[in-house]
């Protein structure tokens, strides 16, 4: 086999994309990494026989030169991979390509595009040609992918298929509702929505929004970056101070993509161990110790459910490591009868919770509501002997977080993890409201 050294000298130990070239520079081979020269080295490896499928070791067989392209971050490697598969139809990328497994992340057309992953097979029967607007793929790494896209959201927020426009909503609605407020789906209530179902984003906004996310998924990061501070410059100009604030933070985030999640599932996404032959690149496995802000952090979060102070439950919700912990929740039926308190509900809830030693007890509890909550929680965990952080999560009309009252400290390292858990027992409190007041009918 070809000597790699002359080639491996020219990687830098940093994300990108690498081509195996053939004669007359046809590009037969395309692969993302998160380090390039320990990437590329693994196909020069001992075992590569073993460790590669045949297709590849017949690529090896007639490459003759190496080429890379840097990226910033390894998100962006994954996208620059999947464009240049689609663009340059490698020989030995075909196989990836022609799998309907494989996702497609689809911009649908209409007046508040929905942003959508869908598999490969399954794109023709949910999206008519007429209905999309955009598509970008093939991805064939299917959990980073996922990854990719949770990051992107917080980056720039957009609207799903859970997502029911307000307009929708109030042409919908049955006539003992008309006048009802659209309901905000569960993304904008922890930010990962502009708000299309509450009316909070135009659609002249909502627009600059796809723009932006296309011209990424597109590989033109430069020209998001160029856009986003003239919109600033716009709004600095306007004395539209907070929307400065807010596009000067977009523009950080941009610039400082924490993508370590996406390196812990490198070494776990099934496509990835096929293609690539499953090489880790060294000191990988220490990466899942700095995965996120919230890691070994355990958080509680509290509501109560009722209709005109009847049925009246509380419930738990648990996040753990910066994820849902859905096995841990726990539902409760109210024994006394508080109407419509709220705070007497809150207070039987943290009470019988603390009675669970078996639990494992929280970093920090997460309230719905305000000042009131903070300080009827802080009774019970001083009555019950327990000295555990509070915050409090105050909502506004369309039930969207307004503020976070308590420790600076929690709320500027765990507010994604805070809102989250806020969010998901809302949910779960509805749901389990709901369920039981069916089984009573």
């Amino acid at each position: 086999m070809k000597s790699a050294q002359k080639f491996l000298s020219k990687l830098p130990e940093a994300p990108g994309v690498y081509f195996f070239k053939g004669p007359r520079g046809r590009v037969l081979y395309v692969g993302k990494a998160t380090s390039l020269r320990d990437r590329v080295r693994s196909y020069f490896s001992a075992d590569i026989v073993h460790t590669r499928s045949p297709l590849i070791l017949k690529m090896l067989g007639e490459f003759v030169k190496v080429d890379f392209t840097q990226t910033d971050s390894v998100l962006e490697a994954l996208i620059l991979e999947a464009n240049l598969i689609r663009k340059l139809n490698p020989p030995y990328n075909s196989k990836e390509k022609d799998n309907k497994s494989f996702n497609y992340v689809i911009f649908t057309k209409e007046d508040f595009p929905k942003i959508v992953v869908a598999r490969g097979r399954s794109v023709s029967s949910i999206f008519p040609k007429d209905l999309i607007k955009f598509m970008f793929g093939p991805f064939p790494h299917g959990t980073q992918l996922k990854e990719a896209m949770r990051i992107i959201r917080k980056i720039f927020p957009f609207s799903d298929q859970k997502c029911v426009p307000s307009g929708v909503q109030i042409k919908n609605q049955k006539k003992e509702k008309q006048g009802r407020l659209p309901r905000a789906c569960f993304n904008y209530q922890i930010g990962l929505c502009p708000g299309v179902c509450v009316d909070a984003v135009t659609k002249k906004e909502y627009g600059e929004i796809i723009k932006n996310l296309r011209l990424f998924f597109e590989g033109k990061k430069k020209a998001v970056l160029r856009n986003l501070e003239k919109q600033m410059r716009g709004f600095a100009r306007e004395k539209k101070f907070e929307k400065a604030g807010e596009v000067k933070k977009t523009i950080f985030a941009l610039n400082h993509i924490q993508d370590i999640a996406l390196l812990k599932h490198s070494t776990a996404d099934k496509n990835d161990m096929s293609s690539f032959g499953g090489k880790v690149a060294s000191g990988m496995e220490n990466f899942n110790d700095t995965i996120a802000p919230d890691k070994s952090f355990r958080i509680e979060a509290y509501d109560v459910a009722h209709l005109n102070g009847t049925n009246v439950v509380g419930v738990m919700t648990v996040v753990e490591d910066g994820e849902l912990a859905k096995s841990q929740y726990r539902k409760f039926k109210i024994k006394i009868n508080p109407g419509i308190n709220d705070i007497a509900a809150l207070k039987e809830i943290l009470r019988r919770r603390l009675e669970h030693l078996q639990w494992t007890l929280p970093n920090l509890i997460v309230l719905d509501g305000a000042q009131a909550q903070i300080n009827a929680a802080q009774g019970v965990l001083k009555e019950r002997g327990f000295n555990i952080d509070l915050v409090s999560v105050v909502k506004d009309e369309h039930h969207k977080a307004r503020e976070i009252l308590g420790e600076k400290r929690f709320i500027e390292k765990h507010s994604r993890a805070i809102l989250l858990a806020n969010a998901e027992s809302h949910r779960f409190a509805i749901g389990f409201h709901r369920k039981l007041r069916r089984k009573i009918r």
